[in-house]
């Protein structure tokens, strides 16, 4: 699942791509892994931003905890909403920096803008 900042998760209570994670994969057999990627600084919320707005304020906030954990899978990658893709291309653009990995992305919606 997409990762919220620490803050965020203790103030909030839960991680809403988490649970949208638990369910899939327990619906199609596999593992769920949280600690793939974890977001190294909290950004400001989205919901206002442009386009362009949204992509700069998660460019690089994402990092890979344990690279060699997914080398050569498959990953997929699970959030909640898909506005801009801004969020799940950051996400994907860091997975893909450990050897031999590929991403596909699931969403529970899809906004539009």
């Amino acid at each position: 699942p997409v990762p919220l900042h620490a803050r965020k998760l203790k103030k909030r209570g839960f991680n809403q791509s988490e649970l949208f994670g638990r369910g899939l994969a327990e619906g199609i057999g596999l593992d769920l892994r949280l600690n793939c990627l974890e977001r190294a600084s909290a950004t400001t919320t989205q919901t206002r931003q442009s386009r362009f707005g949204r992509w700069k304020n998660v460019e690089s906030v994402f990092g890979l905890k344990d690279p060699a954990f997914i080398e050569g899978r498959h990953v997929l990658l699970v959030d909640d909403v898909v506005t801009t893709g801004a969020t799940l291309e950051a996400c994907a653009n860091t997975l893909l920096k450990a050897k031999g990995v590929k991403v596909s992305i699931a969403a529970m919606a899809a906004a539009r803008v």
